[in-house]
């Protein structure tokens, strides 16, 4: 059924509706350009577009990502219904990050989680940081060959455990419309990109009460004995009563503006900010008990709704304090670490476990720690060979940037001290850094800064400098955030120089086993992929060869050895020499596999190896072909009629040596295509194996004029945008062109 989205119901006007918050660029004036980093109007068709799919499915919570060209990273640009605060730390997310979005990007197709409970099991870095109960589905924003990012929605728990086929149509009507809409932008020359920060809308009530209906509201509020305040979806507080202010212990003008938390030392409870976070995500009432000192303890009940939410404030009566009161609390401190502090140092923990090599650790670093931590810029700092070398930055200006690419251990620089010394500094304005370092330029615009030294097991790693744009009084919870934060990211970059150095061992032995280069063959066009699996060190088995005979004969074999270790990498060198050592001696097919065989059942390496192993005749345009255990090979004819080459299953190398492998002939007139690929191209587990095969096929069938290397990058496109895939991907393609001379 078509759904277009104009056929969405109608919302209230998305300027009424959803009431800008902090848009900087309409602040600026809304100088469209043409790269469209500043367009004043850019966005606003996608928050009309956004806001209709929210109200016809019933979502209360709404966000927006785009891809920006030529980059793997999702940059946040609108967000409905949820404050900026507690979407930090997704902000930008890479796009082979663990995370509902990132999924549905890299695999093109809807992901749906129904509860609390899937959310924990499928997507675990999620659910630590946002342990509430909601549904949660996300689309691509795509076209047929592009992707512009992607949008996610929330409902509150009791959101059926499906999407309905409403729903269903409205999100993918969405996503092809939006991705029509950009892709028409671009090709105006005003692309449309998000902004260093993003777009945040809330919802209002639709036109405000008469004034004789206010009056009458406040009074009747004023004369209720429990305290009752409104917060919005900020957490600010935007009304309360004497009542209220007078068990909050202040003037009621003086809370307006301000969270809870912030104006009381004994609110500083994380389990006071937690309750409104579970309040803002799940849209359920929740309540908690907190002690205001000495010993009064008071109920705070929150209801939430799509534009704020009420609090009830009433004493509980006198009893001993217990542990079921969450809010317990009798000894304030000076400042606190708020509850989102403490999700957003989770949130970067999980992440970093999952990091491996230096880079990813690094990006990471730079995705997350500025949008979550609150400063405007930083610089993450390697120590390699006595220098402290950057290798990730976020919101400095080009010229402070590269003034700082590296710097001397033994330079007057805070950097360097903090990581000579292992003690953080830090400077709540520019006039405290220059007191201690009057020689050391500070960046632009910027006004307080941190230099956290990254330390672990006593090894220098590097240093994290952090920059803020106001003076910052850093107070001391705030500094034990940040050294933790700095302890995290240390063990991280450790790990992952560790792990770099393994990595490069073990792929320059796997390269070295394969070809370096194809040779060219008069009459052929090749082209061939090896992508190893998507994550981990492990090598594999895989391989590949073309061989040439002679001006009119030339093979093709590939093969994939079972395993993923170094044994297996090395039993693939010697397969793959051994059939070389064949083809070159003019062997047929058949007897080049069961020589093989033999080799390998002698050797006895307890590995079995799948070959398909083929004997191209140009001259009389025939392809001669055996396999032991191999997945078919794929034939496109000149017509483009597409099969998969029903070859006798020979039996695994290795296993038996008395095992026979005939041989099949086929024709291969020019403009026929021969496609050879190991299993990692077509497995993947939860998905049927021939309809992936058949997927390929069409694939193959619809090659037209592209060259094979452009085919080789589409067919292996998709496999390596999986992130269940597991194997190695050998993949080989052979056009006959004509008879050689």
């Amino acid at each position: 059924m078509h759904f277009p989205l104009a056929a969405l119901p109608d919302v209230y006007p998305i300027q009424a509706y959803y009431p800008y918050m902090g848009h900087p660029s309409r602040a600026a004036g809304g100088t469209r350009h043409h790269d469209g980093s500043g367009a004043a109007d850019g966005l606003a068709w996608l928050e009309a577009a956004f806001g209709r799919l929210l109200r016809s499915t019933g979502a209360t919570i709404g966000v927006v990502y785009l891809l920006p060209r030529e980059e793997r990273v999702l940059r946040l640009a609108l967000t409905y219904g949820l404050s900026r605060r507690l979407i930090a730390p997704w902000a930008r997310i890479p796009l082979d990050a663990p995370i509902p979005v990132a999924q549905a990007v890299r695999e093109r197709r809807l992901v749906w989680v129904a509860d609390q409970e899937e959310m924990a099991r499928r997507f675990p870095r999620v659910g630590y940081v946002m342990p509430y109960d909601f549904a949660l589905a996300t689309r691509p924003i795509a076209s047929d060959d592009t992707v512009w990012g992607g949008f996610v929605l929330l409902w509150p728990i009791g959101h059926p455990a499906r999407l309905s086929p409403t729903e269903h149509t409205a999100l993918s009507t969405f996503g092809r419309r939006c991705a029509l809409w950009l892709q028409r932008a671009a090709e105006r020359g005003e692309a449309v990109r998000a902004a260093e920060e993003p777009r945040v809308l809330m919802p209002a009530r639709p036109g405000p009460p008469a004034r004789a209906a206010t009056r009458a509201s406040a009074a009747f509020v004023e004369r209720l004995p429990v305290g009752c305040c409104a917060l919005d979806l900020d957490g600010r507080i935007t009304f309360c009563n004497e009542a209220g202010a007078d068990l909050l212990g202040t003037d009621s003008a003086q809370l307006l503006g301000v969270r809870p938390w912030e104006t009381a030392a004994w609110l500083r409870d994380p389990v006071c900010e937690e309750r409104y976070r579970a309040a803002v995500m799940s849209r359920r009432p929740t309540s908690f008990t907190v002690v205001r000192p000495p010993d009064r303890r008071l109920l705070f009940e929150l209801y939430p709704d799509a534009t704020g939410i009420s609090v009830h404030i009433t004493p509980v009566p006198t009893g001993p304090t217990t542990a079921a009161s969450p809010g317990r609390s009798t000894a304030p401190a000076p400042d606190h670490v708020g509850a989102t502090a403490l999700y957003h140092l989770m949130d970067v923990a999980a992440a970093l476990t999952e990091a491996v090599g230096l880079r990813e650790v690094a990006d990471l670093v730079t995705d997350l720690l500025v949008p979550a931590f609150g400063p405007q810029a930083m610089l993450l700092m390697a120590a390699e060979e006595g220098r402290l070398r950057t290798i990730g930055r976020r919101g400095l200006a080009a010229a402070d940037a590269d003034g700082a690419d590296t710097l001397e251990l033994a330079a007057g620089h805070p950097a360097a001290h903090a990581l000579a010394t292992g003690l953080p500094s830090f400077f709540s304005s520019v006039a405290e850094l220059r007191r201690a370092y009057p020689a050391v330029p500070c960046p632009e615009g910027m006004a307080a800064f941190a230099f956290l030294p990254l330390l672990a097991t006593g090894r220098m790693i590097g240093t994290l400098v952090l920059s803020y744009r106001r003076e910052h009084a850093f107070p001391p919870t705030e500094r034990a955030v940040l050294t933790s934060l700095a302890g995290l990211i240390a063990q991280a970059l450790d790990r992952a120089r560790l792990y770099d150095a393994k990595l490069e061992l073990a792929r320059s032995l796997q390269a070295g086993l394969l070809p370096r280069s194809l040779p060219p063959i008069d009459g052929l066009e090749v082209a061939a992929r090896y992508l190893p699996a998507g994550r981990g060190m492990d090598i594999g088995g895989d391989f590949y060869d073309l061989i040439r005979y002679d001006g009119t004969t030339a093979a093709a074999t590939i093969g994939d050895v079972q395993g993923h270790n170094v044994g297996a990498a090395a039993l693939m060198g010697q397969v793959r020499t051994a059939v070389h050592a064949h083809a070159t001696a003019g062997t047929p097919p058949g007897d080049v596999l069961t020589r093989t065989n033999r080799l390998l059942t002698d050797l006895d390496p307890g590995l079995f190896t799948s070959c398909l192993y083929a004997r191209l005749d140009l001259r009389h345009h025939l392809a001669h072909l055996a396999t032991a255990g191999h997945p078919p090979p794929l034939l496109r004819h000149p017509d483009g009629r597409t099969e998969a080459l029903p070859l006798p299953p020979g039996l695994l190398l290795g296993i038996d040596p008395a095992a026979r492998y005939p041989t099949t002939e086929v024709p291969l007139p020019p403009g026929t295509v021969l496609a050879l690929y190991t299993d990692g191209l077509v497995e993947t587990p939860g998905e049927d194996i021939g309809s992936a095969t058949a997927e390929v096929a069409q694939k193959l069938a619809r090659v037209g004029d592209r060259s094979m290397d452009e085919l080789a990058d589409s067919l292996v496109g998709r496999a390596a945008r999986m992130s269940t895939r597991h194997d190695d991907i050998a993949l080989m393609l052979i056009r006959a062109l004509r008879e050689p001379p």
